[in-house]
């Protein structure tokens, strides 16, 4: 159909193909919000890596990088292995698995009935859910199995876990091993000043009473009053274990509220911002065989 304007004979638009124009026009649209709204969220996710809590840990050249919960699971596994007087390469072997299983997160879900940080099944004879989900429970049972594992020291990490774990995706533990390797080492105490938190102010006080509980658990160690107010004092036998006290307490500063750690003459202080990756100068510097926690 025809109409004419002004002497100019135009083509009038059929109600179907109008309707064709706006529908397409609507998908258009809400193409484009999706998209924003994914660069969006990318958007937050990327910023949260560069200027949000995040912990690092460096040895043999490489750093790899967690979040804060991340890492202080990751203190827990390495801790329990150097109380069980397991190796580095037993904590090493546990953390590629944790990593693989669940990203290093205490997950409350998996595959059918996984859950936790090895994605350990009830059924399976692990424990209940309860106690699956407690990541010192879950990390015993763990080094319960592989030390029943012959020749565990010295096989790959791909034959060690998957005789411990039965996964479907064996080979995937071993894309992990590095990461493991760095922070066994570090979290292990055989790498000093070599993990640090980026960490928001803690909401409140210190938490002295898990501060005692989680030392005792997982490094059989007391944590007593400081000749200075507002600081713990842990007493460690030798210079490996007090780097690696020294650094766990880095580690689980994001659950405790920690806000600094000193071990001779070196310290971390607890900030937002880069220098919370590296150890400075102590002034004054720990007592000799102790480390200092501080709480404000």
């Amino acid at each position: 159909m025809r109409t004419t304007r002004g002497g100019i004979t135009l083509a009038e638009e059929s109600p179907r193909r109008g309707r064709s124009r706006w529908v397409a026009r609507g998908v258009i649209v809400a193409l484009v919000a999706v998209l924003a709204l994914g660069a969006w969220v990318g958007g937050r996710q990327l910023l949260g890596d560069f200027v949000g809590p995040r912990c690092q840990a460096t040895a043999a050249d490489t750093t790899v990088d967690f979040d804060p919960e991340q890492m202080s699971n990751a203190a827990t596994i390495t801790a329990l292995a150097l109380r069980r007087g397991l190796p580095a390469r037993a904590a090493t072997i546990a953390l590629a698995t944790a990593i693989q299983e669940s990203k290093l997160r205490n997950i409350r879900y998996g595959d059918r009935d996984s859950v936790g940080l090895f994605q350990q099944r009830p059924s399976q004879g692990w424990g209940t859910v309860e106690q699956i989900l407690d990541p010192e429970y879950s990390t015993n049972k763990f080094y319960d199995a592989l030390v029943k594992v012959d020749g565990w020291q010295d096989a790959s990490i791909t034959e060690v876990a998957q005789e411990v774990q039965r996964s479907a995706y064996p080979e995937a533990y071993a894309d992990h091993e590095m990461e493991g390797r760095v922070l066994a080492s570090t979290l292990a105490g055989h790498t000093e000043r070599s993990l640090g938190c980026r960490l928001d102010d803690p909401q409140g006080e210190a938490d002295v009473d898990m501060i005692g509980r989680l030392l005792e658990n997982e490094y059989r160690l007391d944590a007593s009053a400081g000749e200075r107010a507002g600081t713990l004092t842990v007493e460690v036998p030798n210079d490996q274990i007090g780097w690696s006290v020294a650094q766990w307490s880095v580690a689980k500063a994001v659950d405790t509220g920690i806000t600094g750690v000193t071990y001779g003459d070196r310290t971390w202080t607890r900030s937002s911002d880069s220098s919370a990756y590296e150890w400075q100068r102590a002034d004054p510097p720990a007592p000799d065989g102790q480390v200092v926690l501080h709480l404000n």
